[in-house]
């Protein structure tokens, strides 16, 4: 199988490995680092990437930022920026991607925690996830020729250090852990599936 991963960050670069260390091939992609460069948020930029790439059978996305902050004081910008990006950039993706991926390639997304846990300021987080997990189960019965989608959900990363603060209580996760739920959703024949990478009855 040869893999797009989107996204140089932490997950991104978990993801990866885990791919390469189960015999695939990888090809990374970042905005300013990668073997190519392209922006989610950009339509243009996602089209001449996959044209660019070639032949190719699942797309892995571990980018897209969300902007949060209390509802009460959100902005324009901090929702507009935060559903161009996570949102509609993951959303885009799958459009810009689907033309050239092969018949029963896969797709896996990224959503969060925030979709089912609350933590301080977590309305605009909550909303985009939403938005993804949707999209994958809708786009799931739609998408022709075999193809699949599936969307990783984790908590806060054991990495992450600097984010534990706004997680009090929360298990973090390493991120080869997330990084095997991707491998799992690319490689198995499910598809509209939500990988959630922590409990909700605890």
């Amino acid at each position: 199988m040869k893999a797009i991963v989107i996204g140089t960050g932490t997950i991104g670069m978990a993801v990866k490995a885990a791919l390469r260390d189960h015999g695939h091939e990888v090809v990374t992609v970042g905005r300013q680092s990668g073997d190519f460069s392209a922006d989610i948020r950009e339509t243009d930029s996602l089209t001449r990437l996959f044209e660019t790439v070639g032949p190719f059978d699942a797309v892995a996305n571990a980018a897209g930022d969300v902007f949060p902050g209390p509802l009460a004081e959100t902005s324009d910008e901090q929702w507009e920026n935060s559903i161009r990006s996570k949102g509609m950039g993951q959303i885009n993706l799958v459009r810009a991607a689907l033309p050239f991926i092969a018949d029963r390639g896969a797709f896996a997304l990224v959503s969060g925690v925030l979709t089912d846990e609350f933590t301080a300021a977590p309305t605009i987080g909550t909303t985009v996830n939403h938005m993804v997990e949707g999209f994958v189960k809708a786009a799931a019965v739609e998408l022709p020729r075999g193809i699949r989608i599936n969307c990783i959900s984790p908590t806060v990363l054991a990495e992450s250090v600097a984010y534990h603060p706004f997680f009090p209580g929360f298990v973090p996760i390493p991120a080869a852990e997330v990084a095997l739920a991707y491998v799992r959703a690319l490689s198995n024949p499910f598809t509209g599936r939500v990988l959630k990478l922590y409990k909700t009855d605890c």
